[in-house]
């Protein structure tokens, strides 16, 4: 599994976190908490 590309949708509570590879496809798909975010990176 090979991230290429990470998309960070911000809200007030919740960040929604999709990865996807060189082709398009999502391989990581995640909604994290405010404090969770520094973690998961």
């Amino acid at each position: 599994m090979q991230i290429t590309t990470i998309g960070l949708d911000l809200a007030k509570h919740w960040f929604q976190i999709p990865g996807v590879d060189a082709a398009g496809k999502v391989v990581v798909k995640r909604r994290l908490r405010r404090t969770e975010v520094v973690a998961f990176f």
